[in-house]
């Protein structure tokens, strides 16, 4: 692997792995008042098109990461939408 495939790799980690903080504290609290639906949904479609490009320049670091933080981001936006409606 070289060096700038490790640089992505961490890079996508560091993105990645900034979401996690925010979706424990909604699973624990069931409160999402203040986290926009809208800031989130686009997030995730912009992540959903890396994965895209990813693919299409074949760049293994890009496709890893951001497939893991569209899952991550994905399960964020359920969060949402599934808790807002509890209100």
């Amino acid at each position: 692997m070289d060096f700038t495939n490790v640089v992505g790799l961490l890079a996508g980690t560091c993105v990645t792995l900034s979401v996690i903080p925010q979706i424990l504290k909604v699973w624990k609290t069931k409160k999402v008042k203040e986290i926009s639906l809208l800031t989130f949904s686009v997030l995730t479609f912009g992540i959903a098109v890396w994965v895209v490009y990813g693919f299409l320049k074949d760049d293994l670091p890009i496709i890893i990461t951001n497939s893991i933080s569209l899952l991550l981001n994905l399960i964020m936006v359920y969060f949402i939408i599934y808790y807002e409606k509890e209100k």
